[in-house]
């Protein structure tokens, strides 16, 4: 499969390049220094990859990129760039939809404060107290619901460099991954937003198990179609 991964030199897109370069995909990074992602590829993945250098708010190099890829892993910026964040992400994914010879399958790095909160009509981004830079992920959202491509928003929790829980993983779409008791809905705002502070920790998931997500999911009208994903350690501590 040909997958272009945009920010590929970042802690989740190198590791998304170095895995998909082992499953034997065709992989291409698009990214502004390419002296950094030679020194984290190492000599032999680097021959493994095709590498463009440019600027990923020039709409054509973009356009041109996308050529005769299969899938697009957007990885590239953060939510505390602000609009420079959310102009990236809808460059890239606005000519996803101009170029014809894309296959449409894009998965977009959000996050968890993304996922709807059981028994409410709550996201965690909206709820007081949440960093208000990351209602940037909601705008981008918002754009991936406009589009007819078939995507996917990984919405992990706070991501680390090794898995050290024992519990499998447990992968959601829509709604957060962790057990909710259904008094949650009968609390205030800012008493939720309180609760979720109180368990971030078992949002906590390895950047390879969510880069493998993503890789185990490329293939058109999967599971994940148009859908948020959440992924925690699957654990059988009751909730308080």
């Amino acid at each position: 499969m040909n997958i272009i991964v945009f920010g590929a030199t970042g802690n989740t897109g190198k590791r998304v390049l170095l895995q998909g370069i082992k499953m034997g995909h065709e992989m291409t990074a698009f990214v502004r220094n390419s002296e950094k992602l030679y020194a984290q590829l190492g000599e032999h993945s680097a021959k493994h990859a095709k590498v463009i250098v440019d600027d990923m708010m020039d709409p054509a190099s973009v356009r041109e990129a996308l050529a005769n890829q299969n899938a697009a892993i957007i990885s590239a910026g953060h939510a505390g760039q602000g609009e420079e964040f959310v102009r990236i992400v809808d460059n890239i994914i606005s000519q996803c939809e101009l170029e014809p010879s894309f296959s449409g399958r894009v998965w977009v790095m959000g996050g968890a404060g993304l996922l709807d909160i059981p028994y409410t009509d709550l996201i965690g981004n909206d709820l007081p107290g949440f960093p208000p830079e990351y209602k940037n992920h909601n705008r981008n959202f918002e754009r991936l619901q406009r589009t007819g491509l078939d995507w996917s928003m990984m919405c992990p929790g706070t991501m680390t460099d090794s898995r050290e829980h024992p519990d499998p993983l447990h992968v959601t779409t829509e709604i957060l991954p962790v057990p909710m008791q259904e008094t949650i809905k009968d609390l205030s705002e800012a008493e939720i937003a309180g609760h979720l502070f109180s368990r971030f920790q078992e949002l906590n998931v390895a950047y390879d198990d969510v880069v493998m997500c993503m890789l185990n999911h490329l293939g058109l009208g999967g599971a994940f179609n148009r859908k948020r994903v959440g992924l925690a350690y699957q654990s059988n501590i009751p909730v308080n």
